[in-house]
């Protein structure tokens, strides 16, 4: 029997969108929905708890669609909740990491940089993957607040968005880096910016096509890829102003799709008395 069942994306805004453009490219088939948790934009600068909070209420939303898989399309997200995800959660929860282990492999002056949120550079996932690869390579790290925000107003290539970036991409070939990881979702809708800056010479690593081979390899292992061969549909949900975020689709999404506010008791701020036991939405 064919599975329409759709995959399950979401981040705290749109820089998911960069990876689900992957999925979709990698799975034309397959129904896509995804979440933009716009109310608690960015993640980036929220405790854990409440980051894994969050990422648990989604999850459940996607769930109650009938989602067949979850791809949890943000860096910090990832390293904050994916693990409680998979406890609670049956079905396949496919995370991102920042692709530190490629970056290191092509490096040629031995020194990779890192462009992250704050709380993705603090994980304790982090740390796990500079122990796991770093080796005799030299590792250096940048925060970068004020990029998220930025994509999420779409100044893609303004004034301000061109000092942000050559501030923190200086610093980082400042200490001799050669290649680049962007470790957040949203970067990658810079990433032509960031290489002007950055100059011909430095590789530029993003994750997402990684990730949506792995969604690919998932499903199949799973057999549960649709037996369709029409384009697959998307949904897209936002928990802040829909007006704005219909917008934004229209902009960055390669066709129009609908865009709706996910259902009360999923968004509302009432995160403190959710409750996840069997059957039971958030509200």
């Amino acid at each position: 029997m064919d599975d329409g069942r759709p995959i399950g994306v979401f981040d705290s805004g749109i820089g998911g969108l960069s990876v689900l453009q992957r999925i979709r490219e990698h799975l034309p088939y397959e129904n896509l929905v995804y979440v933009a948790d716009a109310r608690y934009l960015p993640y980036g600068d929220k405790p854990p708890e409440l980051i894994e909070t969050r990422a648990l209420c989604i999850c459940q939303f996607l769930t109650a669609q009938k989602a067949k898989a979850v791809v949890v399309a943000c860096n910090t997200a990832t390293a904050a909740a994916i693990a409680r995800m998979r406890e609670r959660f049956s079905l396949p929860i496919i995370g991102m990491e920042p692709g530190i282990k490629p970056a290191l492999a092509m490096t040629r002056s031995g020194v990779v940089g890192v462009l992250a949120t704050r709380e993705t550079l603090s994980s304790r996932k982090f740390e796990s993957l500079v122990t796991r690869f770093g080796g005799d390579k030299k590792l250096v790290v940048q925060a970068c607040p004020g990029l998220v925000e930025v994509v999420e107003q779409l100044a893609l290539n303004s004034a301000g968005t061109r000092a942000l970036v050559a501030r923190y991409v200086g610093l980082l070939l400042d200490q001799g880096a050669d290649t680049l990881v962007l470790g957040c979702t949203h970067y990658p809708w810079l990433s032509d910016l960031i290489q002007e800056i950055a100059g011909p010479g430095i590789v530029i690593i993003d994750t997402g096509e990684a990730v949506a081979r792995e969604v690919s390899r998932r499903l199949k292992a799973a057999d549960v890829l649709t037996l369709q061969t029409s384009s697959g549909m998307e949904q897209f949900y936002t928990t802040g102003e829909l007006a704005g975020f219909e917008q934004v689709v229209a902009r960055l999404w390669s066709r129009s799709a609908p865009v709706m506010a996910l259902p009360a008791g999923f968004g509302d701020g009432h995160t403190d008395i959710i409750d996840f036991s069997p059957n039971r939405n958030c509200r």
